[in-house]
């Protein structure tokens, strides 16, 4: 904990009571705030917590706590209004918070955006707590979290919400409300694309905005960013499912600007934007601010958690230490001076899959991992013109921001798992606004002869815009053209979804790790049902998708 968290302390029993109050001292500093005069028109009180609260990156013992404190009406996310306030937490093993296990408290202030955070620890493994946080005299909504189990605890199974690439402009996040309603997930996962830096009406959505983002300008600033991040937060449905499991989350570009790399960004112009240097800067302090997350390796999201021997998860940062990508013809994506991972986080990713003694190796992996080629022309029959191109070897590819423009960490790290026989590796991933299911081929162009080194599951975007959106067609219309032609031209391609917009549920146990694909009614509607559409599953060791005709 830092300096400002008060050590969390285990409580062998306390008398059952109503509510956790916080102490005289802050409990009065607050009333004064709560009752101080705000501007015309604004509300005689300000609730405390209007940004919901979450947990974050599970662990055996512990688990991140988070939340946003409003301490009077001046102090909106990027204002830099508002005085230090007190925060206190509870974690109690009943919704009533009878039987209280630890508390402790910490200060919002107005230099960290007024958002706070409890790395809570001492806690018992594969456990279901709840918790709040109270300031002013005011609770907190009460949220449901879950510790992950003990390293050596031989798991049955566990389930996982994934989601990724939510537009706030573009449609409403009812994807997070069916996965909340469950109630039977151990975790959630996030691949990025939680927010997206553009102005208003700049990104997708079919020319129609569903509802306006803040600020309506692109994010440049600290104080853009926190605006941006505070707005998503106010959406009902992401609160409820952040209120019912923690989440397990890295970024993509959009938390930054599209298609960002080390230097710069495709949706960055220094001349006009100031540096590059200094809008990263404010947009990774607005996003470990804002999101429940620890920053294992100082300033990145990469990191890796264990969920007993049945699971490990590599959470990979794809963002802030790869190569500038290059356009198709321009440049060799088979540069090996080339990075996507950057060497250090490569070597960490290769020595954790190496020593895994885990049932299951998954890779938290925000941009496609698996070749994309298209073309009436197989994979093998392209890579003489695409040696000559500087294209990848595998074939043609579409989109070089994905592991396609840096294939030799691609290759290396295929060759890696084939090489040291490391078994159950299977890629989660998102930012490509379509469901993929595929093998991870060795050589794509000679596949199914040659190997499948691993799996990979790639869901669909929340509300972000996929194929059908961006052409303005029917949903389903693109899916039915394209999916045929794009499974002709990669043979590791089980099954591609280019128009549709919901969420994965991925369950695993040491037989097979399946994920379902739900999809949603209507994006721009805020009652949107959901439905099952597909689910594919790997056994153990096959390395290789197949098709099941039931979800979980």
């Amino acid at each position: 904990m830092t300096s400002r968290h008060r050590a969390s302390e285990r409580l062998n029993s306390l008398a059952p009571r109503r509510r956790t109050v916080v102490k005289a001292a802050a409990a009065t500093a607050g009333a004064a705030l709560i009752a101080a005069p705000f501007p015309a028109g604004a509300a005689d009180e300000v609730p405390a917590f209007l940004h919901g609260v979450a947990s974050g990156d599970p662990l055996p013992d512990g688990i991140l706590l988070w939340t946003r404190v409003t301490p009077v009406a001046a102090a909106i996310p990027g204002s830099g209004l508002g005085p230090d306030t007190e925060v206190s937490w509870t974690v109690a093993r009943d919704k009533a918070f009878t039987n209280i296990v630890a508390k402790g408290s910490v200060t919002a202030t107005a230099a960290s955006d007024h958002t706070v955070k409890a790395d809570v620890r001492g806690l018992a493994p594969a456990t279901t707590y709840w918790f709040r946080f109270s300031a002013g005299g005011t609770d907190s909504p009460a949220a449901r979290t879950r510790t992950a189990p003990a390293a050596d605890a031989a798991v049955t199974g566990l389930r996982f919400g994934v989601v990724s690439c939510a537009n706030w402009e573009a449609g409403y996040f009812s994807p997070y409300r069916h996965l909340a309603a469950r109630g039977d997930l151990d975790a959630w996962l996030h691949l990025g694309d939680y927010i997206y830096e553009y102005g208003t009406g700049e990104y997708g959505t079919r020319d129609t905005v569903v509802r306006q983002h803040a600020p309506t300008h692109e994010i440049l600033t600290l104080a853009d960013y926190r605006v941006r991040h505070g707005k998503c937060k106010t959406d009902a449905d992401l609160q409820a499912l952040h209120a019912v499991a923690p989440v397990v989350a890295i970024w993509d570009d959009h938390e930054f600007a599209n298609d960002a790399w080390s230097g710069g960004a495709e949706n960055h112009t220094e001349g006009t934007e100031g540096t590059w240097a200094a809008r990263q800067a404010a947009a990774k302090q607005a996003y470990f601010e804002w999101m429940p997350v620890r920053p294992a390796i100082a300033g990145t999201t990469y990191r890796r958690l264990r969920f007993g021997k049945l699971v490990d998860l590599s959470l990979l940062d794809l963002r802030s230490f790869r190569s500038q990508q290059v356009s198709v013809g321009n440049g060799s994506v088979d540069d090996p001076d080339r990075t996507l991972t950057g060497r250090a986080q490569l070597d960490w990713l290769k020595a954790g899959l190496k020593s895994s003694d885990t049932t299951w190796r998954l890779v938290g992996n925000s941009v496609m991992i698996s070749p994309f080629a298209i073309g009436s022309l197989s994979a093998d029959l392209l890579k003489p013109l695409a040696k000559l191109l500087g294209l990848p070897q595998e074939g043609l590819a579409l989109n070089t921001d994905q592991w396609d423009g840096y294939t030799d960490d691609r290759r290396e790290l295929l060759a890696h798992l084939r090489s040291n026989a490391i078994r159950n590796t299977v890629f989660l991933t998102g930012d490509i606004h379509m469901a993929w299911a595929n093998d991870v081929p060795v050589d794509a162009g000679t596949y199914p002869l040659s190997a499948s080194a691993a799996t990979e599951f790639v869901v669909t975007s929340v509300t972000s815009d996929n194929l059908d959106d961006l052409v303005k067609v029917p949903e389903g219309t693109v899916s039915a053209l394209a999916a045929p032609v794009i499974k002709l031209a990669n043979r590791h391609v089980h099954w591609v979804d280019t128009d549709r917009h919901g969420y994965g549920v991925l369950d695993i146990t040491a037989d097979r790790a399946q994920m379902d694909y739900y999809v949603v009614s209507d994006k721009t509607k805020a009652n949107a049902t959901s439905s099952w559409a597909r689910s594919y599953r790997t056994k153990s060791g096959t390395q290789k998708v197949e098709r099941t005709y039931d979800p979980v």
